[in-house]
């Protein structure tokens, strides 16, 4: 099973690596991201909508799926709209969460406006409701918030402030493995994920500075040659922090899973679980990034 985890690793991750290098090199618009990341959040929903349907049947996926796909293309609004002269890319990254943040609510309230509609008898609609926002949020906005290292660096390390983001939760995934299956000890969530460790979340966010750490310094020359990466301790405390979120991440979607009574979010690949299962720490992930990305000095330029 581990051979089989790690030959479909390595295939989704040099599949990623073109997507990313071909629409690297289209510039700023970022189509094939916007594409690829909508199918994602359609893949989301699908998975969390299932999962939530366990508990009532009458979440309605083509509602959801619309709603995220609506707030997922609201995080690119800059290449929808002119950008201001002189706007900075953490100003336009500030200017689009905005967009994103209005479209969410126009989102919720064609939710409310859909459950007036849908409504016959007290019951659990406002069960419905609540799992049908918690669906668009978790997926539409982490991603739409995600998609945004893309362009708060600068469009030319767009992709390398997202590589840095799936090396460093990754890497802490591989550390996590490590010390959790060496060294293993006392459970850090038994409820939520029986087979967490507290040496397991501390592989974790040593591998993430380990991983997330080497990236952001030899891999930046291949982006900007001109630039040089900020300081060790802003290069260690992104990528753990990037790992924390990560590990939080994982088991935020351990709760909903062992809410509902499931052990994965659905049959994406053997070995594997569903696409929430791969992307749970990503995700959760990207915001802190995103974040960091505006406060600390990654890169000296």
């Amino acid at each position: 099973m581990l051979r089989w985890r790690i030959t479909i690793s390595i295939v989704l991750v040099s599949i990623l690596a073109g997507l990313f290098w071909f629409d690297h090199y289209r510039g700023g618009t970022a189509p094939l991201l916007l594409i690829f990341t909508v199918l994602i959040g359609a893949r989301g929903s699908w998975e969390l909508i299932e999962l939530l349907k366990t508990r009532n049947p009458r979440l309605s996926y083509p509602l959801v799926v619309i709603g995220c796909s609506l707030v997922i293309a609201s995080g690119w609004a800059h290449v929808w709209f002119p950008q201001l002269p002189g706007e900075t890319p953490r100003a336009s990254t500030l200017t689009t969460l905005g967009v994103v943040s209005l479209t969410l609510s126009s989102v919720v309230l064609m939710l409310l406006i859909a459950g007036a509609i849908r409504y016959r008898r007290p019951g659990d609609n406002m069960e419905t409701l609540s799992a049908e926002m918690t669906t668009v949020a978790y997926i539409g906005v982490l991603l739409a918030v995600t998609a945004q290292l893309r362009w708060v660096g600068g469009v030319e390390l767009g992709y390398y402030a997202l590589a840095s983001v799936l090396v460093a939760a990754k890497s802490g995934d591989i550390g996590a493995y490590i010390l959790g299956k060496n060294i293993g000890g006392r459970k850090m969530a038994p409820l939520l994920s029986p087979g967490k460790t507290w040496a397991g979340a501390v592989g974790s966010i040593v591998g993430s500075i380990l991983g997330g750490s080497a990236w952001m310094y030899f891999a930046l020359h291949q982006f900007a040659p001109d630039a040089k990466p900020g300081a060790w301790w802003c290069l260690a405390l992104y990528s753990g922090l990037i790992g924390l979120a990560g590990l939080v991440g994982d088991l935020c979607e351990s709760l909903i899973k062992r809410d509902v009574g499931r052990k994965d979010s659905a049959p994406l690949m053997p070995g594997f679980g569903g696409l929430l299962d791969l992307l749970d720490s990503v995700i959760f992930a990207g915001p802190v990034a995103v974040g960091m990305w505006m406060t600390l000095p990654l890169i000296d330029r």
